[in-house]
């Protein structure tokens, strides 16, 4: 099982590498100044390849967090596993949330403003600060 605790790690922490950076693009997506075509069709492939890669390292980061649930017993383990549960669901939200926003910034409807993804960038950062103390910690 340290085994798999261990890739699960390194998928969580490359996944969430792609959602730290991800936003950041979106930024400067909405800073383009209208008619810079070339840096705005860069920008887009940029996310699109981030987009695809984060997707791809989520899914083991996914599958071995729940081979170590089924692994340690759910069953058994105190409250803060389910509010961990409840901030990956969130990780996954926000994830798809990436995906619709880009959608969005390639079909040039997006509204949103570079303040905007600033602070849409920064909830990846305290979803990660949560789990990692509700693993460490174990408060309930």
């Amino acid at each position: 099982m340290l085994w798999v605790k261990a890739f699960h790690i390194v998928f969580v922490t490359s996944w969430f590498a792609g959602l730290f950076y991800l936003p950041r693009i979106f930024v400067n997506l909405a800073m383009v100044t209208p008619g810079s075509v070339a840096e705005r069709e860069r920008l887009i492939g940029m996310s699109q390849r981030l987009l695809r890669f984060t997707t791809i390292l989520a899914i083991p980061a996914i599958a071995l967090g729940l081979w170590l649930l089924l692994g340690f017993g759910f069953w058994q383990a105190g409250g803060w596993v389910h509010a961990k549960l409840v901030l990956v669901l969130a990780v996954v939200g926000y994830h798809y949330s990436c995906g619709v926003l880009l959608r969005q910034l390639m079909a040039g409807t997006c509204q949103r403003s570079h303040r905007w993804f600033r602070w849409f960038n920064e909830l990846p950062v305290l979803l990660l600060v949560a789990i990692v103390i509700l693993v460490v910690v174990k408060p309930f």
